[in-house]
């Protein structure tokens, strides 16, 4: 269930903005619609209680004879008038409480006329085959015409108000009068502009969502770079005070991480440098003494020292050397370092993929290839090297024919000084920088190392860099 759900803020936020907007439509549209029927049913009882004044008026000096005759002259299929001596509506129980106030109006305000009862009873709309409006759809008429029309035979349809007035002498007056009828909220009219409405709404909520956002996206892009390169270039301090105050805070941090690691980077450099001036003093003393297994395993010991400091000072100058990033014929590269191993071979010799270009820098990323393939040799005896673009990624691919690495080390492996060989030969078991230095300058190229075991025996090594654009 939890993965249909969205996994991002600015889509959580924006369903909630869509949802809130479907709320509040629905729940105006139901106001409107309430108000509306409440209104139309107060228009309706003004109308009935205004038609009952003037038919009455024009009526109640009359003889019985003479109301018959103006009734039937006024008579029409919508608006009912008849004179007789029974009343339309038996009932002298009024169906509910508005209706029972009506009546108690027209009998205050019709008595000076000599109306002595009012009875107000609500009829169900009859279903008229022969309507005003049944010609609208057939008949070329202009807007006006068409919309009187129709509007007719909408009330011709309509739920009915039907009221008996009885005058002085007995007789009764009955007439109809036709309920207001309720048009739908949505109609194909106004569907369009409410879609309209609605489909502004949400771009202008993703418009301000992805400037609301804006920040979030761009610290976690400088965090991403600064984890792959400590020296990648600031991030500009501008756009409004909240991003500015988040880049200057970014900057800064970035600032004082490169100062400590360069700190102690310089330090670890300088502590190896400064081991050179004293092995040398022993060297030259050791060649001074006569030859014996002790000088022999003092100058076997001495030369691992001087393997260490140099390892170290590798290790620690990556960073603070300020060699540039230039373009670089990647597969030229891979070549020329493997002309240097009789252990290498290329699998896919007859189709050399050209135009693979990186941008990196130079020495640096010839040391990480060159720590690759010289730890596939080392450990696994041969390398076979295979060269292929996939996308916009340059992917070398070196595998040995050693024993591989057990998956629970595989990530360990690129920790500083972490050597699977537990031997004391630095030719067979290295210092164990050799991956470190590796990966860190392919992540300042912008790529990254792989290691897995290969299903047909030995290590793979995967190094993936950008294309150069």
């Amino acid at each position: 269930m939890r993965r249909f759900l969205p996994q991002t803020l600015p889509v959580w936020v924006l369903l909630i903005v869509i949802a809130g907007l479907l709320i509040s439509q629905v729940a105006t549209l139901y106001i409107v619609s309430r108000d509306r029927a409440a209104a139309n049913d107060v228009v309706d009882l003004y109308r009935l209680n205004d038609r009952a004044y003037s038919l009455v008026q024009l009526m109640h000096a009359a003889t019985p004879e003479e109301r018959k005759a103006t009734a039937s002259g006024l008579f029409n299929a919508t608006y009912a008038l008849t004179v007789s001596d029974t009343p339309a509506v038996t009932s002298s129980i009024a169906g509910d409480d508005e209706l029972a106030e009506l009546e108690d109006i027209l009998v205050g305000r019709l008595s000076k006329f000599g109306v002595t009862d009012a009875r107000v009873r609500r009829d169900p709309a009859t279903q008229e085959s022969d309507t005003p409006g049944g010609e609208v759809m057939n008949r070329d008429v202009g807007q006006v015409e068409r919309d009187l029309l129709v509007l007719a035979a909408n009330f011709a349809q309509s739920d009915k108000l039907t009221a008996s007035l009885r005058f002085a002498d007995g007789q009764w007056l009955n007439f109809t009068e036709p309920i207001t009828p309720v048009g739908p909220i949505l109609s194909f009219d106004s569907l369009p502009l409410y879609s309209l409405i609605a489909g502004l709404v949400v771009i202008m909520s993703i418009w301000s969502l992805r400037r609301l956002t804006a920040p979030y996206r761009m610290m976690e892009t400088a965090v991403n770079r600064i984890g792959n390169d400590l020296k990648s270039p600031p991030i500009a301090e501008s756009g409004s005070r909240e991003v500015r105050a988040a880049a200057k805070a970014i900057n800064a941090m970035q600032a004082r991480l490169r100062e400590y690691v360069e700190d102690r980077e310089h330090l670890a450099a300088a502590l190896a440098h400064d081991l050179r001036t004293p092995m040398t003093r022993m060297r030259l003393r050791l060649e001074l003494l006569r030859k014996s297994a002790v000088r022999e395993a003092l100058a076997h010991d001495l030369a691992d020292v001087e393997s260490i400091a140099s390892s170290v000072i590798d290790f620690a100058t990556f960073e603070v050397n300020e060699e540039k990033s230039e373009r670089i014929d990647f597969w030229s590269l891979v070549e020329s370092i493997a002309d240097g191993y009789a252990e290498v071979s290329f699998d896919n010799d007859d189709t050399r993929s050209r135009g693979l270009i990186c941008m990196a820098r130079p020495v640096a990323l010839k040391r990480c290839v060159t720590n690759l393939v010289q730890n596939a040799v080392t450990y696994g005896k041969k390398a076979h090297l295979s060269l292929y673009r996939s996308g916009d990624m340059i992917t070398l691919a070196i595998r040995d024919e050693g024993p591989g690495i057990p998956q629970a080390q595989i990530d360990a492996v690129f920790g500083s000084f972490v050597r699977l060989e537990q031997s004391r030969n630095r030719q067979t078991g290295g210092l164990g920088l050799g991956l470190t230095i590796a990966r860190n300058i392919a992540r300042a190229a912008g790529g990254e190392i792989r290691l897995s075991n290969h299903p047909d025996g030995g290590l793979l090594t995967e190094l993936r860099l950008p294309l150069a654009t």
